[in-house]
């Protein structure tokens, strides 16, 4: 479903344009934010306070305490993560209304967020995403593409660009045919906040992308690099659905989504001694600490740093002996 921005009457509506036009975030969290916000906004009409004469709600008056009496009322409702993202909403939007000169203070500033776990990302063996990857499907009826050839073509495409490249699925069905040099190996990639950086393509996703690239065009057109049916651009529940089918066919049984191969990506990359630094440059993240979460999924990687630098490790132990 498209997102389509409010209307600008009403400072909801203004703060959502603000984040669209000027902060560059993407849809999804747009929608997210003037959901929580609308959420609070009915919360506090439905308690009668911070109302005009004609009823309307004024939601520049409401203070911490109004703040804190709707995330009490949230409490049994929703799960702490949601109760973070509505803070959070809540933060960005009363900080600007301070930048407007609407209100004087941000009242959300000093509410706490709920601790929220984050799990540790999944990944597949090696064994698992090469099963994953090598796997036909069987002959079916229907088609995305011209037939069912040219469809096979372009979800191992998919699949192999997803793993060789670890860009997230929204880049990848964002991406157009300008976007990938394949004679040098790299796509050029438009990450969170439009952030535009170049990640490289592996040989592998290379043959597949040039065989999926000769049948479906047979010149170099502009456009969607994944189509469907109709020559749109491919959803991400789409590839979602195409991930699905090739982990059912492959025999792993547990919930793969396209963000696990790049969980694998990253993984694999460290497992092999890739520098951290380099994955997290790759992975398009601008903290250090979102790609050591990495580090958690590969004991083994820590265990061979450990006796590599430390110097009362085994290895080093076993040195001083000879």
């Amino acid at each position: 479903m498209v997102f389509s921005l409010p209307k600008k009457d009403s400072l909801i509506g203004q703060f959502i344009h603000h984040l669209s036009a000027e902060r560059n975030a993407s849809p999804h969290t747009c929608r997210a934010y003037q959901t929580d916000l609308e959420e609070f906004e009915q919360f506090l009409k439905s308690s009668g306070i911070y109302l005009s004469p004609a009823g309307d709600v004024m939601i520049e008056n409401a203070d911490r305490l109004a703040i804190r009496k709707y995330l009490s009322f949230l409490h049994r409702r929703v799960k702490k993560s949601s109760i973070a993202r509505k803070v959070s909403a809540l933060r960005s939007f009363y900080k600007y209304l301070v930048r407007e000169g609407r209100v004087t203070s941000n009242p959300a500033k000093s509410v706490s967020t709920p601790k929220v776990e984050k799990p540790l990302p999944t990944a597949l063996t090696v064994d698992e995403v090469f099963r994953m990857l090598e796997t036909p499907l069987p002959a079916s009826k229907k088609s995305l593409l011209g037939g069912e050839e040219s469809k096979r073509l372009r979800d191992r495409a998919i699949l192999e660009l997803l793993y060789s490249s670890g860009i997230r699925v929204g880049e990848l069905v964002g991406l157009d045919l300008s976007r990938l040099d394949l004679d040098l190996g790299i796509v050029k990639v438009m990450g969170k906040g439009r952030k535009e950086r170049i990640v490289p393509v592996g040989s592998k996703a290379v043959e597949a992308l040039r065989a999926y690239l000769r049948d479906r065009l047979g010149s170099g057109e502009d456009g969607p690099l994944f189509i469907n049916q109709n020559g749109k651009r491919l959803t991400a529940r789409t590839v979602g659905r195409i991930v699905k089918r090739y982990t059912e066919r492959s025999a792993i049984f547990r919930r793969v989504s396209p963000h696990t191969l790049r969980h694998s990506f990253a993984t694999h990359l460290l497992d092999a001694g890739a520098d951290i630094r380099e994955i997290q440059e790759m992975l398009g993240h601008a903290s250090l600490s979102t790609t050591q979460r990495y580090i958690h999924l590969s004991p083994g990687k820590l265990m061979e740093v450990y006796d590599r630098a430390h110097p009362r490790s085994f290895r080093n132990k076993v040195k001083s002996e000879r």
